[in-house]
């Protein structure tokens, strides 16, 4: 799968929360890693050790080989399997997931995009309980979403009395609606903060916003 904007947007927000200290990253769980790009763009802002999983073999290999070409791989150990059979004796202070989006829609005829798109090889209900299941009791985990999923993803939640304490709604520009979200979710209930960013501005160029969080990782920004 290609990189995609939305996931560089969603690394470079976490990843600066972990800059800032807004959220704790001695222990991180990448949950579906796919070729390691959260992984990565994590490592570069954190000094803490990530566990990255990914089910599908070839994504598998090629996060590995992209994160062995890295300054960062020391910082990264990555494990072949589902999120579901995964055993660790830690728990995680930050859990990252960017995860197959869609349930019961319409696939493709490639297999590997249905894996990567689709919630074929992990349901929102196992996704959430792999969560609950590994994330610390002050833990946040931080998920990309698409932003018509967000009921019932939050239905979820509850079940497993997982909270979401912040979003960050996404549209490609001010005129076009939101198409993602990007969640962090506690194990405590908060009030809800809420917020909005648009990709690109009325010049459709990059706004502002957008340049401030991927500066570090876009090279012409």
């Amino acid at each position: 799968m290609k990189v995609c904007t939305d996931a560089c947007l969603f690394g470079a927000w976490v990843s600066k929360k972990l800059e800032t200290n807004e959220i704790s990253g001695e222990n991180i769980l990448d949950i579906g890693c796919g070729t390691g790009l959260l992984s990565l763009m994590l490592a570069q802002k954190s000094v803490g050790k990530i566990d990255a999983v990914e089910i599908d073999e070839g994504a598998f290999e090629q996060a590995k080989e992209n994160i062995n070409a890295t300054r960062w791989s020391e910082s990264i150990t990555i494990h072949h399997g589902s999120i579901v059979n995964f055993e660790s004796l830690k728990k995680y202070d930050l859990i990252i997931s960017n995860p197959p989006f869609y349930e019961n829609q319409l696939k493709s005829e490639d297999k590997h995009r249905n894996v990567a798109l689709h919630a074929t090889t992990l349901s929102y209900f196992e996704l959430v309980t792999a969560i609950k299941k590994n994330l610390a009791p002050n833990g946040i985990a931080g998920i990309l979403l698409p932003y018509q999923c967000i009921n019932n993803f939050d239905e979820t939640l509850l079940n497993q009395k997982l909270f979401i304490v912040e979003k960050l709604n996404v549209a490609h520009s001010a005129s076009h609606p939101f198409f993602r979200s990007l969640l962090l979710i506690s194990n405590k209930e908060n009030e809800l903060w809420e917020d909005a960013l648009s990709i690109k501005n009325a010049d459709k160029e990059y706004s502002t916003e957008f340049k401030k969080l991927l500066k570090d990782y876009y090279l012409n920004l």
